[in-house]
């Protein structure tokens, strides 16, 4: 194995600062209805885009709130005071997800706080940009695996011994998974292990037994901090073209986490949900 580079070598600036049109993270029209009324939920990214619209959507079905977030302290502060204010409590770590004793801290810092976890959202994801295999370094490559798919190991090792019985574990992977993508061959290879980590998982006999469902999310081109920050301009010229005719907004997609995470979905597991705007995803 190549020496591992560390993060900020290849992490891109993500943060919602500049960003326009300014990515929605807030539903305008949804209806909570308590449906994870005192539940804890541990959300990796939580502090832009996906991640946040999410954890509002959570806080606003009445569950408490562990934000997991790398680089935009200023993003999670703001995503913090949103939660607080629909009257939910909330817990900031910050931290690389890729590290298995960073994964553990979080755990702890939950249960020190929570004293149990309900349901847990890997979401935390990185993507860059390269157009040439031979451009595509050992060290970025092991980099994205790291944050994408070892992440989602680390946490989900460290949390399931606290997890309660009938909790739930969302996977966010990726329409990549399923088409590919030739300007993200990392990020797709990584999206493509998560429908596989997803599934085998669901399978687990330790998870069986305590009812703990495995599912994942697979977005198509949803507008978020990262995409702006992932591809220069001219590559951003056709993106979002679905068969609706746009790209999705993140708070479009936080209503398949709450169905995921909820009673209405006890019968589903180590199945993925396509939102995409009409994308066959092959």
């Amino acid at each position: 194995m190549t020496e591992r580079q560390p993060k900020e070598n290849y992490l891109i600036n993500d943060s919602s600062k500049n960003v326009t049109p300014t990515p929605e993270i807030d539903h305008p029209t949804y209806r909570p209805a308590d449906k994870l009324k005192d539940k804890v939920a541990i959300v990796t990214g939580g502090d832009s885009g996906i991640g946040a619209a999410v954890a509002l959507l959570y806080a606003r079905e009445g569950a408490d709130i562990v934000i997991v977030y790398y680089e935009s302290t200023d993003d999670a502060q703001a995503i913090k005071d949103k939660i607080t204010a629909l009257g939910r409590r909330v817990l900031v770590c910050q931290g690389d997800i890729g590290e298995p004793t960073f994964a553990q801290q979080v755990v702890d810092q939950t249960m020190q706080t929570f004293q149990h976890i309900d349901i847990l959202v890997n979401n935390a994801g990185e993507q860059h940009v390269q157009e040439k295999v031979g451009a595509l370094t050992d060290s970025q490559f092991e980099r994205t695996f790291r944050t994408n798919i070892f992440g989602q190991f680390y946490l989900t090792k460290a949390a399931l011994p606290y997890l309660a019985d009938h909790s739930a574990i969302i996977n966010t992977t990726s329409v990549t998974a399923f088409k590919g993508n030739p300007l993200l061959l990392d990020y797709s290879s990584t999206k493509g292990a998560i429908v596989s980590w997803t599934r085998a998982l669901a399978q687990n006999e330790e998870l069986l037994k305590r009812d703990i469902r495995v599912n994942a999310v697979a977005p198509g081109p949803i507008w978020t901090p990262l995409i702006p920050a992932t591809f220069p301009p001219d590559k951003l010229e056709n993106w979002g073209k679905t068969p609706m005719g746009r790209g999705g907004k993140a708070y479009e997609l936080a209503p398949s986490y709450v169905f995921l995470a909820a009673v209405d979905s006890s019968f589903i597991t180590g199945q993925t949900i396509h939102v995409n705007g009409g994308t066959f995803p092959g």
